[in-house]
This record gives C-alpha cells, sequence and structure tokens, in this order.
C-alpha cells in the first residue's frame, strides 16, 4: 500500500468498492462510485502499488503533460474518503480501480488489512453483469451476501452461484472468511446494448445502496444522462425489426415473472425513498418544494 496522505478518522464506516473489467457491465458499477467520489468531493488518500498486482501490457499506463512536464498515471486501485451529513452523519471508503492481473489473495488481504485499521463495518461491492434484460424496464439489481444471518437481517440473497468468478466474487469471500460483513450489489445490463456507458444501471445501483445503507445520495444529472440513455437505444431498436421483436419478447418475459413484484412491501420501498429525498423522517412532515415546484426525482427505473 502507498499512502498518499495521512489516515483519516472515521465515523461509522462503510467500504463501497467496484472495479474495472469483467465485474463491470456498461462500466455501471466503477462510474457508480466515481459519481460518489465526484458529488461528496471524495479525497484520495491511499493507493495500492502497481507494480504488485497489474500486468502493464494488458492495462498500460498513460503519458499526459502538465505544466509542461510529461508525466505517468499508472493503472491501480486508489482509496477515498467521502463523509455523508445529515442528522447521523457517517463515512464512506471508496476503492475504485481495476480488477487485478495477478495476486488476486494478496489484494484482497491488503484491502482488508486497511478495512480493519479504519475501522470498516461493512463492506459493500458494486458490480454489473450481461443479462436478458430489456432496456425499457427497471434495472433489476440484485443484492447477495455468504453470510445467512447478514441476508436475514438487510433482506438479502444468500447466493448460491456456482462457476467462474471475477474480484467481486473474491473480495466478498475473503471479507467472510476476515468475519467482516460484506455484500454484493449486482446490476444486469441488457447483452444487446452491452457499451459503456450505462447511465440507468448506474442509478439503479446508487438507488439500491441508498436503499441498503438508508442515506441520501445525490443524483446530480444522472437521472437525465439515464432517460436519454434509453431514448438513444429506442430509436435504434427502432430501426432494427428483429431487434424491436426481441425487446418486445423480453418485455413480455419480465412483466410476466414480475407481477409478484407489484407488493405492499415493495410500494413502501419506493415510498421511503420519495421520503429520503425530500429529506423527510417517514412519519414526518414533507420539506417545501424547490424553486419551480419541482422536486428532486430519480426518474428512471429503480
Amino acid at each position: 500500500m502507498i499512502e498518499l496522505e495521512g489516515v483519516p478518522e472515521l465515523i461509522d464506516p462503510v467500504m463501497v468498492a467496484a472495479f474495472e473489467g469483467w465485474n463491470d457491465a456498461g462500466d455501471a458499477a466503477s462510474t457508480a462510485v466515481a459519481h460518489l467520489e465526484r458529488e461528496w468531493k471524495g479525497e484520495v488518500f491511499a493507493a495500492l502499488d502497481a507494480e504488485d498486482y497489474y500486468d502493464f501490457q494488458v492495462n498500460r499506463p498513460t503519458v499526459f503533460m502538465e505544466d509542461g512536464v510529461r508525466k505517468i498515471t499508472w493503472p491501480t486501485t486508489r482509496l477515498s474518503v467521502v463523509r455523508v451529513g445529515g442528522d447521523k452523519p457517517r463515512d464512506l471508503v471508496l476503492v475504485r480501480g481495476i480488477e487485478p492481473s495477478m495476486r488476486w489473495r494478496s489484494f484482497c488481504n491488503e484491502l482488508l488489512g486497511f478495512a480493519h485499521e479504519l475501522g470498516v463495518e461493512l463492506v459493500v461491492v458494486l458490480g454489473a453483469l450481461l443479462g436478458d434484460t430489456p432496456h425499457t424496464r427497471p434495472v433489476p439489481v440484485s443484492g447477495v451476501t455468504s453470510d445467512a444471518e447478514l441476508a436475514r437481517r438487510m433482506d438479502l440473497e444468500e447466493t448460491k452461484y456456482e462457476g467462474p468468478t471475477g474480484i467481486v466474487g473474491v473480495l466478498q469471500e475473503a471479507c467472510a472468511h476476515a468475519g467482516v460483513p460484506a455484500v454484493s450489489l449486482w446490476a444486469a445490463v441488457p447483452h444487446y446494448v452491452s457499451q459503456p456507458p450505462n447511465p440507468k444501471a448506474t442509478l439503479a445501483l446508487l438507488n439500491r445502496l441508498e436503499d441498503l445503507l438508508d442515506l441520501r445520495i445525490p443524483q446530480g444529472e444522472l437521472p437525465e444522462d439515464a432517460r436519454a440513455w434509453q431514448v438513444g437505444v429506442d430509436q435504434l431498436a427502432a430501426e432494427d425489426s428483429e431487434v424491436a421483436e426481441y425487446v418486445q419478447t423480453l418485455e413480455e418475459a419480465r412483466d410476466t415473472a414480475e407481477l409478484p413484484e407489484a407488493s405492499g412491501e415493495a410500494i413502501a420501498r419506493e415510498f421511503e425513498r420519495y421520503l429520503r429525498r425530500r429529506d423527510v423522517p417517514p412519519g414526518g412532515k414533507p420539506r417545501p418544494p424547490a424553486a419551480g415546484g419541482k422536486d428532486e426525482d430519480d426518474g428512471v427505473g429503480d
């Protein structure tokens, strides 16, 4: 670990991590963490030594000019910290980087050592995968953990997955063996429009993270970007009758499968998010609407 600054004193810290590469369809997960860094002005305080974990013929360094001096940026994983204000302030330790090329166990152990030093109480790893999901419907986001008690307490799925895995799965299991509570949130990205960016999937991951941690995340321009993305994909699909027919088939399958989701629990979850967006505790009085009479709204999906 290369420490860039002193280790900060944190309040109820949660580590939120995402890695570019195999676990990051449409760059949805890494963009979500980048959004948190940008909106909350995250300060990078540490980075892993790139020499230990990356093959530079796979992830090449880049050269840039700064004040007339040539410099090199090395592919690595960096840690930053942001403080979430409100009645109960807390800190998020944000981990953003590239899936390592080698020494995955050492990579995870180093991150967990730093999490222990910072007093991290929960690790949330974001990921995105390609799936048979239509772009016209809310993005499915599944929350999974290998801890049965944590699954019950946080209303998550206990993972039963078997097969190839990436750094997200390896880090989650490393957390389990170290006794650190860990959760993975996975967004499903339509496989027929997998190229990045996918702001709709990024927004869905952030919404689910909001629910999981019971906090409000500023959305910035993401809702508008998500709407524009969907309109663009709609137009592309309309130009190809085979694609349009395939999307309709996915819509019908999705709508049939998710009929049970129109439940009291799902409605309550959406209402709680609405209240949080208006800075209102459940049962409290809403704040006055913003200038122009418009409320902030996520506008797209879940």
